[in-house]
């Protein structure tokens, strides 16, 4: 039935942030941008390695979400890199700040997060 995820929406508080910080920090390709004037709402279609992945909305006034790793819901999002600590490096250089890199105990791969301008929290983890 399901054949893979098609996207993951974000709502963001200030969406000039929160779109720098997917486009410019984080290097998405935006595929489309649309305001609806009707909702008073930005739509970005952002893109990794020509991949439609993320939704990026912007609402008037939406309310806080508690968004924190062990927080109940969704708990993060996770990007795929081949070098962890290069990962952390070019983070670090557009002035994102990282957790210490962590070890997976049962794959031995390496981890570590990250937050959006809104906390979200965000994952990268080793290939």
């Amino acid at each position: 039935m399901f054949k893979r995820i098609h996207h993951i929406a974000i709502i963001c508080s200030d969406y000039e942030q929160s779109k720098d910080f997917y486009v410019n920090k984080l290097g998405f390709t935006v595929m489309g941008e649309v305001y609806r004037a009707e909702r008073k709402s930005w739509k970005l279609d952002l893109a990794i390695n020509g991949h439609y992945q993320i939704e990026l909305f912007s609402f008037e006034n939406p309310p806080i979400r508690p968004s924190r790793p062990e927080a109940r819901g969704l708990r993060h999002l996770a990007f795929e890199v081949d070098d962890v600590e290069n990962a952390v490096r070019k983070l670090s250089a557009k002035g994102i700040y990282t957790e210490p890199i962590r070890i997976d105990e049962f794959t031995g791969k390496q981890f570590t997060f990250f937050t959006d301008p809104d906390g979200l929290p965000l994952e990268i983890y080793q290939q």
